[in-house]
């Protein structure tokens, strides 16, 4: 062990999910080295302590992970678990945190971000509750990057993490675990395995791309060999550092093969997407595209079916810009819907609290309690269940949803790698217009409210402010702004749209005629195309 001379490197400040920035940043000398430091230091050291490592497999991923063993061992780490081959989806991380009541946990990826030498990389660190530090742990470890001086690091040989089973590293024991296996027994406990596979031994047929991250062996070993789907209904199952040149965003954009597959004249019964770092989902029917918003609604209306949760779910939450579908049947069921900022560390309160089971955000992200993470396999299987159980097809689904519960329009347009200064220009200008706009009549509407969104935590009392714009019209229709904080390079802005339908004749429209007049109702009040010299949104889901 020895320790290091540094100094601090500037924009080591954690995101919504981490510390996100170019592979070839994370390359540069100290650049990993400092952060995880100032990780450990944040949390009052790492003696003694025991971590989870692991992450989704992209370029960088296998040499950060011996750094963080070497330090964790300089720091004086009792233990550490570590996926075989440093491979963890984010969800079996924060599995095996609980699970093993860990100190936290040190996951890298970069979640839907692209991989590569020339793309993205990405560190976080979840707490013992298995969840995404909160703002003020976050803080701290920013606050750490800007004054760190040393770090400590052991002089060792790579360890050996391709090897089931126990080794060391000084005084710390590594044990390595096969990625898949404690994640699929609690899946197990949560599904209704055997309807499942009643259902796909009598025809039923699954398409699910894994886009060469991380949710490939996950998905093989359960919808393949535990549930019996056919093989090669798992496709690109496999993780490549640089997820085979793809985006690994589930979204009709990005997993545009899917969409293909699904909108082809032989679909199959089901199709679904995960992410890099498998925590997100995307589901699909024969010709039938089923919104992250309307997907989280129809969980919460059907999670009974499912043994997991027979009894019921204690309320649901949603993100901001997330639609009200879900706040609809929260309703009609009699149970509390919160609304939080964008980023899963926000539910993590609520859910320690037990005020709420199922959570959802329109970022192709859903899960439950079972973790503290989103969770694209759970959200699949939890699909399957509801398939099995109902005996419909995911279009009937659908239908009977809307029917029951009304249609929320819903769409988000992102404006990617806009410049940063045009992008912050434009939010702020149009923070100054919201104290105005209230009973303006902008096409053909009237605005009721408008405002910068600010959280107050019901369990910490925390406030969390300037989450986003919000222009709700006397109608329930509705435009959100934000700028994400996900990406590495620019700015990208994202346009929540949103109209609430209650005719059932018109529950069959195309969503982007749907939410026409919003959009250019945000365009008269926001100016984007002017403001970003756009013609359109880079991606539309």
């Amino acid at each position: 062990m020895h320790t290091v001379s540094t100094r601090p490197i500037e924009g080591q400040k954690p995101g919504t999910s981490g510390l996100r920035k170019k592979t070839r940043v994370f390359m540069q000398p100290h650049y990993l080295e400092n952060f995880v430091q100032s990780v450990f230091d944040a949390i009052g050291g790492a003696k003694g302590k025991t971590f989870v490592v692991g992450g989704d497999g992209r370029y960088f991923n296998d040499r950060a992970a011996q750094v963080i063993l070497r330090m964790a061992a300089a720091n004086g780490a009792a233990h550490i678990i570590v996926g075989q081959g440093a491979l963890l989806s984010t969800p079996a991380a924060s599995h095996l945190i609980r699970l093993n009541r860990t100190n936290g946990g040190l996951i890298m990826s970069a979640s839907h971000n692209p991989g590569g030498e020339d793309e993205d990389f990405g560190i976080k660190f979840n707490g013992p509750n298995g969840g995404p530090a909160a703002e003020g742990l976050t803080d701290r470890i920013f606050a750490r990057t800007t004054e760190i001086t040393e770090y400590h690091i052991t002089d060792a040989q790579d360890v050996d993490i391709a090897t089931l089973g126990e080794t060391a590293l000084g005084d710390m024991k590594i044990t390595v675990i096969d990625p898949v296996t404690d994640y699929a027994a609690l899946m197990e406990t949560l599904f209704d395995f055997t309807a499942i596979k009643v259902m796909i031994a009598k025809g039923f047929r699954i398409s699910f791309d894994a886009m060469n991250a991380i949710t490939g062996p996950y998905a093989r070993e359960i919808i393949e060999n535990r549930l019996g789907a056919a093989k090669g209904s798992v496709v690109h199952g496999t993780p490549l550092p640089d997820f085979g040149g793809m985006h690994p965003d589930p979204n009709p954009t990005w997993a545009h093969e899917l969409m293909d597959t699904m909108n082809g004249a032989d679909a199959p019964d089901f199709g679904a997407a995960s992410d890099g770092d498998g925590d997100r989902n995307m589901i699909v029917g024969p010709q039938v595209y089923v919104s992250p918003s309307d997907s989280l609604a129809v969980l919460a209306a059907n999670a009974h079916l499912a043994p997991g949760y027979t009894a019921g779910l204690a309320g649901v939450a949603r993100s901001m810009p997330t639609s009200a579908a879900a706040d609809r049947v929260a309703e009609k069921l009699g149970m509390p819907c919160y609304e939080t900022p964008t980023g899963w560390k926000f539910f993590g309160n609520l859910m320690d609290d037990g005020r709420v089971t199922l959570c959802g955000e329109e970022s192709f992200g859903t899960g439950s309690d079972h973790v503290r993470e989103k969770d694209g396999v759970w959200a699949v299987l939890m699909w399957l269940n509801i398939l099995a159980a109902r005996g419909m097809s995911v279009a009937a689904i659908m239908h009977d949803h809307w029917q029951t519960y009304g249609r929320n329009y819903y769409s988000r347009h992102d404006y990617e790698a806009i410049e940063t200064e045009v992008a912050n220009a434009l939010v702020a200008d149009l923070r100054g217009k919201l104290a105005d706009l209230p009973g303006q009549k902008v096409q053909g509407r009237t605005v009721a409210t408008a405002d910068d969104y600010t959280y107050h935590d019901p369990v910490d009392q925390s406030v969390s402010e300037h989450q986003g714009i919000r222009v709700i019209f006397d109608d329930g229709a509705r435009f959100v702004i934000r700028l994400s904080g996900t990406g590495t390079s620019g700015a990208t802005l994202r346009l929540y749209l949103e109209a609430l339908e209650l005719d059932p004749a018109n529950f069959d429209r195309d969503p982007q005629d749907a939410l026409a007049g919003i959009v250019a109702a945000a365009e008269e009040i926001a100016g984007i195309t002017a403001r970003t010299g756009r013609s359109g949104p880079d991606v539309t889901t």
